[in-house]
């Protein structure tokens, strides 16, 4: 199994936090995804931690109810106080705690700071480069020490 960290994940990607602040409308999150190819988006109010508004969120907290995204506030539709994981974490334990839970994203926290989201899609992109490195290995075990090779 795979012993990467959140923090080498972290690595992989672009270093932006794509954040708004509960008072603002959810229209600036639906940019915010748009602008940014994301689908998830976390709510910091004043360098704290308060939230995550999700595409799911929007489509059902708003779309659904026919409520208007220019005029509905991030605080009507984020979940408060999102489950966290640390940089040390292992991804291993990350997709455990997304698969128990039915999360797809969860916020990264070093020292009470924002840090980084790992997303599903993360996690997976390193289980495939963990395989790519074993059947890589294995090739070269193969190619090397068969009899005749």
């Amino acid at each position: 199994m795979s012993t990467s960290t959140v923090k080498s994940a972290l690595a992989q990607k672009s270093g932006a936090l794509i954040q708004v602040r509960s008072s603002d409308m959810v229209v600036t999150v639906l940019q915010q995804m748009r602008d940014n190819r994301v689908r998830s988006v976390l709510v910091i109010d004043d360098g704290v931690l308060v939230g995550i508004v999700t595409q799911g969120d929007c489509a059902i907290k708003v779309l659904l109810p026919g409520l208007d995204a220019k005029a509905t506030m991030v605080s009507q539709v984020m979940t408060r106080n999102p489950v966290t994981v640390k940089p040390e974490d292992l991804l291993e334990a990350c997709m455990s705690l997304m698969a128990a839970r039915g999360f797809r994203h969860l916020p990264v926290m070093s020292e009470g700071q924002v840090v980084g989201v790992i997303s599903i899609g993360d996690v997976v992109k390193d289980i495939v480069r963990d395989l790519q490195r074993n059947v890589g290995d294995l090739m070269g075990y193969i190619m090397t020490d068969s009899p005749g090779g």
